[in-house]
């Protein structure tokens, strides 16, 4: 399964293309950051992205897009920018049918190196690792979106959890999912 993680923002926006075997093989087929400058308007900085990510869905064609969730963080106009952004994303998913998932950042993290409090440098290393690369996705933006497409693959394209061919990371989250249900 071809899949397209995106990890949303006004000013870089990761943009990470896997291709997912089985549960175990995620391979690298792509990798950008779209920037827009914060000298732009917001409707041209939004056009700006947007053309990448076409331009990313035409080339590559995913079978799914899976994006972080937004998240409430201090900085309002932060916010905003990334759910301006998000919305862009959405469009270009559901004009095109393409299946499209949310996470948050800790889903992300617990998938990708058991843990969902890891820090942004586990994180890289883990997808350097898992990938296969000689060097480290830069910037964050780009191995965060590489994360995502990651965590969507042994998420939902997978083998089911306790298959056997499923990872520890995998298990734990799928623990963890169970444990916030029975929670709510």
């Amino acid at each position: 399964m071809r899949i397209l993680g995106v990890d949303p923002g006004l000013t870089r926006c990761g943009l990470g293309v896997i291709e997912s075997a089985s549960a175990r093989r995620v391979t690298l087929v792509d990798v950008r950051v779209a920037t827009s400058p914060s000298t732009f308007e917001t409707p041209a900085r939004l056009a700006q992205i947007s053309a990448v990510l076409e331009a990313v869905l035409d080339e590559h064609r995913p079978e799914a897009l899976a994006m972080e969730r937004i998240f409430a963080r201090s900085n309002v106009s932060t916010i905003m920018g990334t759910a301006q952004v998000s919305g862009v994303i959405m469009l270009a998913a559901e004009r095109r049918g393409i299946p499209l998932s949310l996470y948050t950042p800790s889903e992300v993290k617990a998938a990708v190196t058991g843990d969902g409090r890891a820090g942004k440098e586990q994180v890289t290393f883990m997808v350097q690792r898992l990938l296969g690369l000689a060097e480290a996705p830069r910037p964050a933006d780009a191995a965060d979106a590489l994360a995502i497409g990651i965590a969507h693959a042994w998420r939902g394209a997978a083998a089911p959890v306790g298959s056997g061919a499923t990872t520890d990371a995998q298990r734990r989250w799928a623990e963890a999912e169970k444990a916030a249900r029975r929670r709510s």
